[in-house]
C-alpha cells in the first residue's frame, strides 16, 4: 500500500516539497534546489503560512523590488491587508506587520541598526544564489552572518550546483541543521531546437548533422564542369549572406502551433523595433475577436491608471498579439504588458532578462536571439544559470506536456557556440562562489558595535572565509608532506605555507585597507573614532563615500529643494548613452554640476571606488530633469526632453525613487539639523507623486 501523500491548499506535494516541509516543523533550516516553475515557493507560503497561524513573525526576501512587490500582492490577498507589510527603499507599507515582505539590503540595514525583529521565526531568502552577485552579494551573506541563530532559513534557488557546501558553510555559521533538499526533474520536461532558414526547427542533433553535412560540401571535390561550378559558388555565397531573422522564427513556432512565446533579446532597443516589425509584418490579428474585446478593457483600465491615452501604434501592436517588455519601459505600460500576458491576451513577448527575474509567467516556448550580452564589463556568453532562468520559463505547468527552448542559429554562429550549447543542455550551473565585499556603511556599523575580535569573527564568518580557510588547510597540509624533501620540495612547501597565512587573513586585510582609507579621508580618528565622515556614512547606502564627500563640502546646505532633489538624482542615475537631450541646463546648475563633477573625480571617491570595485555615477543631465521632477513636470513632458530610440521612463522612475531614497537617508544625516532635516522630508513629500508613488 502506498503512503499517504502530504496536501497543501488542495494540492497534493511532491516529495521534495514533503521534505522541506518536514524538515521546517522539525526546526531545522532548509535549502531548495528545484527548477523553475517545479513549485519552490509553495515550501514559502506554507512557513509564511505557519507563522502567522502560530502568532509569530516572518520575512520574505527577493533581490529585486518587482519581485517583492507581487509577493506583498500575493500574501495580501491570502492572508489579508493588515497581516502583511511591504518595506522595500522607497515603499513602506505596515511596518509592523507580522509577515514583511522586503529586498534583502532592508532586511540587512534592520539587522545593522540593531533594530527588535520580534518573534520571529523564519527568513525566506529567495534566489538564494544572488550571493555571488559582483554588486550585491555581499548583503546575503551578511543577513546569514547576523541573522540570530534560532531564526529559520529558507533558502530558495533554481541554480545552486554547489549546495551541500553551501549548506555546510550556513551550518557553520548559524550553529544548527541545514536540511538541503533538492529536485531535478522539471515538472514540464524541456526540448531543445535550433532554428534556421536552412534547417527549419530540428533538434540540435539533427542540426549538428546537416551542419557536418554543409561542411563537407564545402571542402569537397569540385564541380566538373569549371564555370557552373563557380557560379553555383557565388550564388550559394548569396544565400548565405540569408540570416535567420525573428519574422522567420514567428513563422515556424505559429506553423508548428508552439505559441504563445518568449523571445528573449539582450537589448532593450531590439525589444522595440522587433516587436514593432512583426506586427508590421502580420496581415491580421493573433487574437480572436473576443479576445481583442477583452485586450480593449485591458487598455482602457491601463489608460485610467495612467491619466492619458496610449498611443495607437501601441494599441494596434498589443490588439495584434504581441508586446514587449524592459526595464526602461514606463511603469504602467510594464503592468499593462504583464497583466496582457498573464491573461494569455499575448501570443509572443520580446524581452530582455528582467522577464526572467520576474513573477512566474512561463509560455509554450522560451527563444534566444543569441547566447551572448553585455554583463556590466565586456560582451560575454549567458552562464548556465543564466540560460536557465530564461529557458525554464518553457512550459506551462498544467497546460503543456513539455517547454520548447528554441535556439535562433544560422550555420555561421554554431561552431562558436556549440560548446556553450552543450554546457547549457548539460543543465549543470556553476557554483555559487562568495563575492564578499563590505560597504563602507557595513564597516561603519561594525566598528560602531563591535570590538576588533568580535569583527575579526564576524568576518571569518564570512563563505569567502570559510572557503579561504579550507583551500589554506589544503596547502597547509601539502606544505607539510613536503618538508624534509629535495630542496626544490621545501620550496614549494614554503610558498605553500605563505599562500596558506595570506588566504586565512586576506578577508580581515581587506577589511583593514578599508579602515585604513576611512582614516586617510578623515572620517575616522586614529583611534578609530568617528568624525564627521564616520557620522555621515553610518546613515548613506547609495553612493556612500561619493554622497558623503557631498555632504562634507557643504553643497546641499544651501540648495532649493529642487535643486537637492536634482543633485540626488543625478548621482542615483545615468541616461542611456544613445539617449539625445534637447534642453540646455541653466547657468548655476552648470557650475553646480563642476563642482560636483571635481568631488566625483577626487582622489577619496576614486580609491573608495578601486576599494569597492563598483563605479559611481554622475550625469548632470538626470540632475536637470531631477528638478524638473521636484518641480512638479509630469513625466511625459521630461521624457519628451529626451529623445531616445527606446522607452527611458521606467529608468527614470527607478532613477528618481532612488534619488527619493537617497533623501530618507539624508533625513538622518541632517537630523541635527532641524531646518534641513524638514525640507528634506516636505521634499520626500513633493516627489512621491505619480509613477514615483506607484507600487510597481
Amino acid at each position: 500500500m502506498l503512503p499517504m501523500r502530504m496536501e497543501y491548499r488542495g494540492l497534493v506535494l511532491d516529495p521534495f516539497q514533503e521534505q522541506a516541509i518536514e524538515a521546517l516543523e522539525a526546526n531545522h533550516s532548509v535549502l531548495v534546489c528545484a527548477p523553475t516553475g517545479t513549485g519552490k515557493t509553495i515550501i514559502a507560503d506554507w512557513i509564511v503560512e505557519e507563522a502567522l497561524r502560530e502568532g509569530r513573525q516572518v520575512i520574505y526576501t527577493a533581490p529585486i523590488k518587482a519581485l517583492s512587490n507581487q509577493k506583498f500582492r500575493d500574501y495580501r490577498r491570502l492572508y489579508g491587508e493588515e497581516r502583511v507589510g511591504l518595506v522595500t527603499g522607497d515603499l513602506v507599507i505596515q511596518r509592523d506587520a507580522p509577515c514583511r515582505v522586503m529586498t534583502t539590503e532592508i532586511l540587512r540595514n534592520i539587522l545593522l541598526s540593531d533594530e527588535e525583529l520580534g518573534d520571529l521565526r523564519a527568513v525566506v531568502l529567495d534566489e538564494v544564489h544572488f550571493l555571488d552577485d559582483r554588486e550585491r552579494g555581499t548583503v546575503w551573506e551578511e543577513v546569514l552572518i547576523y541573522l540570530p541563530p534560532e531564526v529559520q532559513i529558507i533558502g530558495l534557488s533554481a541554480t545552486l550546483s554547489n549546495v551541500e557546501d553551501f549548506a555546510a558553510w550556513l551550518e557553520h555559521v548559524r550553529g544548527r541543521r541545514v536540511e538541503v533538499v533538492q529536485e531535478s526533474r522539471r515538472a514540464v520536461p524541456l526540448k531543445f531546437y535550433h532554428f534556421s532558414v536552412d534547417t527549419g526547427l530540428v533538434t540540435p542533433q539533427v542540426y549538428d548533422r546537416r551542419y557536418r553535412r554543409k561542411i563537407r560540401e564545402q571542402h569537397g571535390h569540385a564541380p566538373r564542369h569549371k564555370h557552373r561550378g563557380r557560379r553555383d559558388q557565388r550564388r550559394r555565397g548569396r544565400r548565405r549572406k540569408r540570416r535567420t531573422g525573428h519574422v522567420d522564427v514567428f513563422r515556424a513556432l505559429r506553423g508548428a502551433d508552439l505559441l504563445p512565446y518568449l523571445f528573449f533579446v539582450f537589448s532593450r532597443r531590439d525589444t522595440e523595433v522587433l516587436a514593432r516589425a512583426l506586427t508590421n509584418s502580420l496581415r491580421d490579428s493573433l487574437l480572436t475577436r473576443d479576445e481583442r474585446a477583452l485586450c480593449d478593457l485591458q487598455i482602457a483600465r491601463a489608460e485610467l491608471e495612467l491619466g492619458y491615452p496610449i498611443d495607437d501604434e501601441l494599441r494596434h501592436m498589443y490588439r495584434g498579439g504581441v508586446g514587449f517588455h524592459h526595464a526602461g519601459l514606463h511603469v504602467g505600460l510594464k503592468a499593462l504588458v504583464e497583466s496582457l500576458y498573464e491573461e494569455k491576451l499575448l501570443r509572443v513577448l520580446y524581452c530582455t532578462s528582467t522577464f526572467a527575474l520576474g513573477i512566474n509567467m512561463p509560455a509554450r516556448s522560451v527563444v534566444f536571439d543569441g547566447l551572448k550580452k553585455y554583463d556590466g564589463r565586456g560582451v560575454n556568453p549567458l552562464t548556465t544559470r543564466q540560460f536557465m532562468q530564461k529557458a525554464g520559463r518553457a512550459g506551462r505547468r498544467g497546460m503543456d506536456e513539455v517547454g520548447h527552448v528554441v535556439l535562433r542559429m544560422d550555420f555561421s554562429d554554431y561552431e562558436e557556440y556549440k560548446p556553450l550549447i552543450e554546457r547549457y543542455q548539460q543543465g549543470i550551473s556553476e557554483p555559487v562562489r562568495s563575492s564578499f565585499n563590505l560597504s563602507f556603511n557595513s564597516i561603519v556599523h561594525l566598528l560602531e558595535q563591535h570590538d576588533t575580535e568580535r569583527i575579526r569573527g564576524i568576518l571569518d564568518s564570512s563563505f569567502l572565509a570559510w572557503h579561504l580557510d579550507r583551500k589554506a588547510r589544503s596547502d597547509a597540509d601539502q606544505a607539510a608532506a613536503l618538508w624534509g624533501g629535495t630542496r626544490r620540495e621545501e620550496r614549494r612547501a614554503a610558498q605553500l605555507e605563505s599562500r596558506a597565512d595570506r588566504a586565512r587573513s586576506r578577508v580581515y586585510d581587506e577589511f583593514q585597507a578599508k579602515v585604513s582609507f576611512l582614516q586617510r579621508a578623515g572620517y575616522l580618528g586614529e583611534d578609530l573614532s568617528f568624525n564627521a565622515g564616520a557620522r555621515a556614512l553610518a546613515h548613506l547606502q547609495i553612493a556612500e563615500v561619493f554622497v558623503t564627500e557631498i555632504v562634507l563640502a557643504g553643497l546641499l546646505e544651501d540648495l532649493s529643494p529642487t535643486r537637492t532633489f536634482g543633485v540626488l538624482a543625478g548621482v542615483t542615475n545615468n541616461l542611456p548613452r544613445h539617449a539625445r537631450p534637447t534642453f540646455r541646463p541653466r547657468p548655476e546648475d552648470r557650475q553646480l554640476s563642476r563642482h560636483i563633477a571635481r568631488l566625483r573625480n577626487s582622489w577619496v571617491v576614486t580609491e573608495a571606488e578601486s576599494l569597492s570595485d563598483l563605479e559611481v555615477g554622475w550625469d548632470p543631465d538626470v540632475m536637470h530633469l531631477g528638478i524638473l521632477w521636484a518641480e512638479g513636470v509630469s513625466l511625459q513632458d521630461i521624457v519628451d526632453q529626451v529623445p531616445c530610440d527606446t522607452d527611458v521612463s521606467g529608468d527614470l522612475i527607478t532613477g528618481f525613487r532612488r534619488a527619493k531614497d537617497l533623501a530618507s537617508q539624508l533625513v538622518d544625516v541632517y537630523r541635527e539639523i532641524p531646518e534641513r532635516r524638514a525640507m528634506l522630508l516636505r521634499l520626500i513629500q513633493d516627489v512621491s507623486r505619480d509613477e514615483v508613488e506607484v507600487v510597481g
